[in-house]
């Protein structure tokens, strides 16, 4: 369950996978039974009673100022850099030159990549066409991303469709290598520069995942209709299209071995939105095989006659890893190893845990990061005894070489950055040069919006200038530190702007999402997020309680079977600590929070009156109801210790809706109606229940939105919202 606007692809952008239009309808027929009754308020009309304050409407215009970039890949050699960011039509590729070391440049030069018009950006206007997702062949000499150009009588158009095209450096040429029908994604070249392997659902009426929103209900429920992600390849040469996995096996992640001969990838049994929790390490042998229907005799890989070897059961293996999740499996450089991420996790994309090693023929898996006092969320190997680890530590985020020998950092290979980075589909994610020490990624901070950098992991620089013009409309940020049972917390706190220490503020405490994630500094946008409110005044609490990445793996399971009550003891304790040393105005707090925080916020309200107002955004309101109606139960066991026919007691302890008499706190309640991770029923209960209670409430229903919204008017309504509700429940005295 994440919080609203964590993962890598959830930005402003134009999708990466253009899909095809939904048809409105509600998440469930219990949905659909309370919609009929409920008293929503339609995303488009104001706040009954509440004047539009020209802070809010001026601030978010500011939020829309921001350029992202949304992925990043450096050439095998270090000297190229290829990346995407939103622009005025959509995802744009551009291609930068890396200076030369002790260069004050920042690019030799750069130009734009796109199906229909290539060139120097300094005169052109973009073209029609998309770019997005780049990825370099392993030779450097050609590069592979998605677009969604169509070449029809001559003319390239945009069309509802990506697809994978082939830009050759030398010649400045370009390539339609796909032709496919459905969501492509993670595009990764074969070790021989000769295959690309990629996720692909044929005939996908949605990404894959549970973020998104759900279908609609039809049918035959978990068998018709049913969407299945696969690992595909395509040969470069002849361009022959070929699955790689089996149509039983939803893939959500894949690796290349070195020789070429084998993929190794964490999937389970469909669907694919519920099962990550369950999945399985797996490898699948590909077959060289000549093939007649290609012309010219063209090899290609072929696995028909093959089916994946399971690796690893986590549901099966002993130890630690016993029932959790597997992410990010790589190989190393000789084949003979598999690394990947183990531990309890949230959600897809949302990775962090222990590094574990195991044998790439099968074996026990090592634990190579065990007590580590961090939480690693993305690894990649720099030889075969040495794997380059970025982790979350408190707050910030920590890039490290592990010594698989020793069992220690390599020393002058690591770097701490009060920033959130990301260069592809995974958190935290980096792009690595094979052939040079230069690195590349996104960061951004509270005071610096979204760039790309590249160079030295010790020594990078900033290589785009996107938003060079952008200044922070908030008050600087500080981490905070404190004990608390035993525990040690970090979070974050905005000051308010044009912060005097003479007067006092409100304060609004936002509780992330997950449970398993943190909140790292990151520049706000115009979705649903806390920093915004330290432009209107307030200061802002962003918690990283037991729970959260950060401080460890015995940190992040410190809350299981025990939801809403040492996290929330964390919340507020941290909230003592920030009432004492900074001048708070204990009449105007505030909660809010999304998914997590959702349910963390409708929970606070039953068990303190400390909160003047709340927003709970995607929230869960009685996990006992919840568990037969959300797309992703299997993510619960882990967490409660069982099922919910197993031990209803347990799910009921954690309830909010089991305490709803002792709320007095207004609280405004937002939700997709087709979310899956949290679906829109725990919201209409817990409304009701505020409604029948005279507790002053509002439920608020976006339409065709699943858990993370995409359409940008409505991330922005859901924003203005949450901003007038508070500052309307918790006017200035």
């Amino acid at each position: 369950m994440l919080a609203f606007g964590m993962l890598p692809s959830q930005n402003l952008s134009r999708p990466s996978v253009i899909l095809r239009p939904w048809i409105a309808a509600a998440v469930s027929v219990l949905c659909l039974h309370h919609a009929a009754f409920a008293q929503t308020t339609s995303p488009s009309t104001a706040l009954t009673g509440v004047a539009v304050d020209s802070r809010v409407a001026s601030l978010i215009e500011s939020l829309n100022q921001v350029r992202s970039p949304t992925s990043v890949a450096i050439s095998p050699d270090g000297t190229n850099l290829a990346w995407a960011v939103d622009g005025p039509r959509g995802s744009e590729l551009h291609l930068t030159g890396i200076a030369p070391a002790g260069s004050s440049q920042d690019g030799a030069w750069e130009r734009l990549i796109s199906p229909d018009s290539i060139g120097d950006v300094t005169n052109r206007e973009p073209g029609a066409c998309t770019g997005s997702h780049p990825a370099w062949s392993p030779d450097g000499k050609q590069l592979a991303f998605l677009s969604d150009c169509s070449n029809s009588d001559g003319h390239w158009q945009s069309t509802p469709q990506n697809n994978i095209f082939l830009w050759t450096l030398a010649v400045n040429g370009m390539k339609q290598l796909s032709h496919l029908h459905g969501a492509v994604s993670s595009l990764q070249w074969s070790p021989d520069s000769k295959s690309i392997g990629f996720l692909y659902v044929e005939g996908a009426t949605r990404r894959a995942g549970a973020l998104d929103a759900m279908k609609p209900w039809s049918g035959v429920v978990g068998e018709d209709g049913v969407e299945v992600q696969r690992i595909y390849g395509v040969d470069v040469s002849s361009a022959h299209l070929n699955a790689f996995t089996p149509d039983n096996l939803h893939v959500y992640e894949f690796s290349w071995a070195p020789s070429g001969h084998e993929i190794a990838f964490v999937g389970a049994n469909p669907p694919g939105e519920n099962n990550w929790w369950i999945a399985k390490l797996y490898v699948q042998s590909l077959i060289f095989a000549e093939n007649d229907r290609i012309p010219d005799g063209k090899h290609i890989w072929d696995t028909l006659e093959t089916v994946p070897a399971s690796l690893l059961d986590p549901g099966a293996v002993s130890g630690p890893l016993h029932g959790l999740q597997i992410a990010v499996p790589r190989f190393s450089p000789d084949g003979k190893q598999i690394a990947f991420i183990g531990g309890l996790m949230s959600d897809q994309g949302s990775t962090g845990g222990d590094v574990y090693v195991m044998p790439s023929t099968g074996g026990e898996p090592k634990n190579v990061t065990l007590n580590r006092p961090a939480s690693p969320a993305y690894i990649d190997w720099r030889d075969n005894h040495n794997i380059r680890i970025s982790e979350h530590v408190g707050g910030s985020t920590h890039i490290t070489t592990l010594d698989l020998t020793t069992g220690k950092d390599v020393p002058g290979l690591d770097v701490t950055l009060p920033e959130t980075i990301i260069a592809g589909n995974d958190v935290m994610s980096v792009s690595a040069a094979s052939n040079s020490t230069n690195v590349a990624m996104i960061r951004q901070s509270f005071n610096h919006p979204p760039e790309v950098w590249a160079g030295p992991i010790d020594s990078l620089k900033q290589m785009t200038h996107l938003n060079d013009a952008l200044k922070p409309a908030w008050g600087k940020a500080e981490s905070i530190d404190y004990t608390n049972d035993g525990f040690h917390i970090q979070g974050w706190l905005m000051y308010p702007v044009h912060y005097d220490h003479s007067k006092k503020y409100p304060l609004l405490v936002s509780v992330h999402g997950g449970p398993s994630s943190a909140i790292t500094p990151r520049w706000p946008t115009a979705a649903f997020g806390a920093v915004p409110f330290s432009a209107l005044g307030y200061f802002v609490f962003m918690p990283n309680p037991r729970g959260s990445y950060g401080q460890g793996e015995k940190f992040t399971q410190a809350n299981i079977k025990d939801f809403g009550y040492g996290d929330l003891r964390d919340v507020l304790a941290g909230v003592d600590v920030v009432e004492k040393r900074f001048p708070i105005d204990k009449d105007r707090e505030g909660v809010t929070g999304w998914s997590y925080g959702g349910f963390m916020t409708m929970f606070a309200v039953t068990q303190t009156t400390k909160f003047h107002a709340a927003v709970a955004g995607a929230g869960i309101s009685n996990w006992q109801s919840y568990y037969g109606e959300n797309s992703i139960d299997q993510w619960m066991v882990p967490f409660f210790g069982g099922t919910v026919y197993d031990d209803p007691a347990i799910y009921a302890k954690s309830s909010a809706i089991e305490f709803i008499k002792k709320v007095k706190t207004p609280t405004l309640v937002v939700v997709g109606d087709r979310d899956g991770e949290c679906p829109a029923p725990q919201s209409f209960e817990f409304w009701h229940a505020l409604k029948a209670e005279g507790v002053k409430t509002q439920l608020v229903i976006y339409p065709n939105e699943g858990h993370h919204f995409v359409d940008p008017a409505h991330q922005r309504d859901v924003l203005k919202r949450a901003l007038d509700w508070f500052e309307a429940e918790m006017p200035a005295k």
